[in-house]
């Protein structure tokens, strides 16, 4: 068993709780405002049945008691790249999934450490807690699919191995949406079907379930027979980088609209250089009071990794479309990524200011580097 899934213990609330002691036995939820939803819920949250994702308004009312705190992205980054550091010295086989999870194979590494894969997994998590202040989960077995199921069967501080040999005994009375990606829908499909555990996926020919669900079928028979054949990606290339905001009350102003652009960009600028990566597309997209959605794309000459040229690119998607509100939800992103190398590598004919708001906005990461996130605003961003 050489597979690991490391899955950090709510971890946003786990930072805010590391760096404000004041906040260890309180309710802490990450989010933004009534309007919003919840990024991460500490524990003490969860027992009153606050789930990321869940409307903020709903999260208050099952805790009314509940610290509410902003999201800093910055704090989030900086653990999750100690934890990365002290993943990566135990193999160099990690697959990121998110700031606060990851795969790992340990293939081989027994050899290397003197240890075997569990001992080492455990050394990890202690220290995490000793040199971050933060807790993390652990599930251990011979595939991903396995790996991440068991790292969600005791949490927080967890701990769980699933064999090869008891992989059948363990799964057959399960139920299905301990499969990844099974939500809501995917479980109405087979309820509907009368699967509800892993002991009636059993009873399906492979035809029959590829033929009911096409290619979900055909992975719903492997892993009802604990089998899965990934393997951990340490290349596993992202996507797109973006982010978005829910509006206390739904509004039609630009003014109010291109205050929000401007901090999205901000943000989704911060995460591209922290991964150092830049974006060819930029992305707007807005929900409109109804739940209807907007998208609209626009390509590059150049990648980007700067705000002034996502806000600037998106300010112009949404000028297109601005009277088509009130909105409720705006986001804005960057996809097509390349390495920051070939970033901002040409000048704008059309812009000649552009250059010298490039020179400006490195500046500004600068002095935010060294004193702060707050050290500097710009006068849109007070809107």
């Amino acid at each position: 068993m050489t597979i690991a899934h490391m899955d950090c213990d709510a971890f946003y609330a786990s930072v805010e709780k590391r760096d404000n002691p004041e906040l260890a036995s309180k309710p802490v939820i990450i989010g933004g405002g009534k309007r919003g939803v919840v990024s991460t819920a500490c524990y003490v949250a969860r027992i009153r049945g606050v789930r990321s994702a869940m409307p903020m308004f709903q999260a208050l009312k099952l805790c009314p008691d509940a610290v509410v705190i902003k999201p800093r992205m910055s704090a989030y980054v900086e653990v999750s790249r100690a934890v990365r550091a002290m993943m990566d010295e135990l193999t160099p086989e990690v697959e990121p999934l998110s700031l606060d999870e990851a795969f790992m194979d340990l293939s081989g590494t027994e050899k290397l450490h003197g240890r075997p894969p569990a001992v080492m997994l455990a050394r990890l998590v202690k220290r995490m807690k000793d040199e971050l202040g933060i807790t993390g989960s652990i599930g251990l077995s011979h595939n991903k699919f396995l790996a991440k199921v068991a790292s969600d069967l005791d949490k927080p501080r967890g701990f769980s191995v699933i064999g090869k040999g008891e992989t059948a005994d363990f799964l057959r009375d399960k139920p299905v949406r301990l499969i990844w990606g099974i939500g809501p829908a995917a479980q109405a499909s087979l309820d509907k079907a009368g699967i509800r555990s892993f002991a009636d996926l059993l009873r399906w020919e492979q035809q029959d379930l590829v033929a009911r669900f096409g290619g979900t079928g055909e992975r719903l028979w492997h892993l009802a027979r604990g089998e899965d054949r990934r393997r951990v990606s340490a290349n596993a290339p992202v996507k797109s980088i973006s982010k978005e905001t829910t509006f206390m009350e739904d509004t039609a102003s630009l003014d109010v609209l291109d205050g929000h652009l401007w901090r999205l960009a901000e943000q989704v600028a911060d995460r591209a250089k922290a991964k150092s990566m830049a974006g060819r597309v930029v992305t707007l997209k807005l929900k409109r009071a109804n739940h209807s959605a907007l998208t609209r794309r626009i390509s590059l000459h150049s990648p980007t990794q700067l705000a002034d040229v996502i806000y600037r690119q998106s300010r112009a998607l949404l000028d297109q479309v601005g009277a088509q509100g009130p909105y409720r939800l705006l986001g804005c992103g960057i996809s097509d990524l390349t390495p920051e190398s070939q970033a901002d590598s040409s000048g704008d004919l059309l812009d000649p200011q552009a250059g010298k708001r490039a020179q400006a906005e490195r500046a500004t990461d600068a002095i935010r580097k060294r004193f702060g996130d707050s050290a500097i605003l710009k006068g849109r961003a007070l809107r």
